[in-house]
C-alpha cells in the first residue's frame, strides 16, 4: 500500500476504538466502492431508506443503485409542494435507515455536523432505526473546535454555491457567521455518544469524498 493508504487505515483503527467506546460502530473501507457495497449490506429485505443531502453518497454511487433498487425509497426530491414535503419527511423520520455523511470526524470518534434546514441533523439525532454514515478520511479533524472550523470555512461555501444560496460565504469563499436568511450553518450538531447500541453506524474511506 502507498503511505497515504497506510496512514489512513492506521488513523481510521484509532478512531474505530474510540467510536467503540461511544456506541457507535465503526468500519473502514480502503476504496469507494468498498463503501458502496458495505453499505449496502447492512439493508434488509423490504426495508424502507432514505437519505440526507450528501455529495459523499453521490460520488460513491449510493444514491444510484438505491434509486434503482427494490427497497421502498423516500426521496425527499420528489416532494414539490409545502403538504408534500412535510408527508415526505414524516415518513424519512420513521425509516428503517438512513444513509448520511458527517461534515466532519474527530480523531477521538465525535461527530460534527452543521445544516441549514437542520432535517438531516434531526434524522441523526432521533427518528430513522439505523444511521449510516460514510465518511472520507478527508472528513478527520483534530477536536471539536477544528471540525466547526472545518465546516464553516471548507465545506459550507461549496455547499451554499452547490445549493444556489445567497450567502456570504458562497460569495468570499470563507465564513463570516452571517444571519442570511439563507444561512447554510443554523443548526450544529456534536454527536458524541449513542444511546441506542446498533443504531449508528460510520464507514470510514480511505479517499477524500465530498466538502
Amino acid at each position: 500500500m502507498a503511505p497515504k493508504d497506510i496512514y489512513y487505515e492506521n488513523l481510521a483503527e484509532s478512531i474505530i476504538e474510540k467510536f467503540n467506546l461511544r456506541g457507535i460502530e465503526g468500519y473502514y473501507c480502503g476504496d469507494r466502492e468498498a463503501a458502496n457495497a458495505k453499505a449496502k449490506r447492512f439493508l434488509t429485505p423490504g426495508c424502507s431508506v432514505a437519505w440526507g443531502g450528501s455529495m459523499t453518497l453521490e460520488e460513491i454511487g449510493l444514491l444510484d443503485d438505491l434509486k434503482e433498487s427494490d427497497y421502498t425509497i423516500y426521496d425527499r426530491s420528489l416532494a414539490a409542494t409545502p403538504e408534500e414535503k412535510k408527508e415526505m419527511f414524516s415518513r424519512i423520520v420513521t425509516s428503517d435507515y438512513y444513509f448520511m455523511s458527517s461534515n466532519a470526524i474527530t480523531i477521538d470518534g465525535e461527530l460534527i455536523n452543521i445544516d441549514g434546514a437542520g432535517n438531516r441533523v434531526a434524522c441523526l439525532c432521533h427518528g430513522p432505526e439505523h444511521i449510516v454514515v460514510i465518511a472520507g478520511m478527508n472528513k478527520v479533524v483534530t477536536d471539536v473546535k477544528s471540525g466547526i472550523d472545518r465546516v464553516r470555512n471548507m465545506a459550507a461555501p461549496p455547499n451554499a454555491n452547490r445549493l444556489k444560496l445567497d450567502t456570504p460565504c458562497s460569495e468570499y469563499g470563507r465564513c463570516v457567521d452571517c444571519l442570511s436568511k439563507d444561512c447554510i450553518c443554523a443548526h450544529t450538531v456534536v454527536t458524541r455518544f449513542s444511546r441506542v447500541p446498533g443504531r449508528l453506524k460510520v464507514i470510514l474511506v480511505g479517499e477524500e469524498l465530498g466538502y
